[in-house]
């Protein structure tokens, strides 16, 4: 069995989490949605350890977590309409797919594509981890086709397996994934803690 360090949301818990994720560590933490597992998004050889740890295929991009809305644009590209959405929803549950502006992220992030989902969240655990690392790639903390957790010990009883810390933020009361939008084809890909219908509706209020 992997040996993984358990740390609480503390200046000093966060600082050592911080430190893991520099040094390479498979980190996994809370979000205002549900438990994430994650890595630097600049360090491939971590990048591939989480393909591995989540049995998840390599040509299935993975979504990146950053600190603020101006630290995600100096990432993605934002048009107007991405513009109107993170202002509206950020941070919180809505993961926007945009084209990439930051070429020196692993491309095995974005499985080689031109594209990456980041979000910007609101949970005040993850949000202290991300003011010490900036980014953060942000994949929900189960084996690819299992349930999502809310819970450190959901995480700890699972069969995920392999990370190297866990940042225990409690239990999260909201327990639904984010929303994801992609703007290039401006359409919700998949529905979560937010209706597509409200996405829709913004988007539609904008001018072509």
């Amino acid at each position: 069995m992997h040996s993984y360090k358990i740390v609480q949301c503390t200046e000093v818990g966060l600082a050592e989490c911080a430190r893991a994720i520099k040094a390479g560590a498979i980190v996994v933490f809370p979000t205002d949605t549900i438990y994430g597992v994650g890595c630097d998004p600049y360090n491939g050889a971590a990048v591939e350890r989480l393909f591995k740890i989540k049995g998840r295929e390599e040509n299935k991009p993975l979504p990146v977590l950053a600190y603020s809305l101006e630290d995600a644009k100096k990432i993605i590209v934002l048009d107007q309409r991405g513009m109107l959405l993170a202002r509206k929803y950020w941070p919180g549950p809505l993961t926007i797919v945009a084209p990439l502006a930051d070429l020196t992220i692993s491309s095995k992030v974005t499985a080689g594509k031109k594209n990456i989902a980041v979000r910007v969240p609101a949970n005040e655990c993850v949000v202290s981890l991300l003011k010490h690392c900036k980014y953060l790639v942000g994949t929900s903390a189960n084996i690819s086709g299992q349930e999502p957790m809310t819970s450190a010990d959901a995480v700890l009883n699972s069969s995920l397996d392999g990370f190297d810390v866990l940042l225990d933020g409690g239990d999260i009361e909201n327990g639904i994934a984010s929303t994801i939008v992609d703007m290039i084809d401006r359409r919700v890909i998949r529905e979560g803690a937010i209706k597509a219908t409200e996405i829709n509706r913004l988007l539609g209020e904008l001018s072509p």
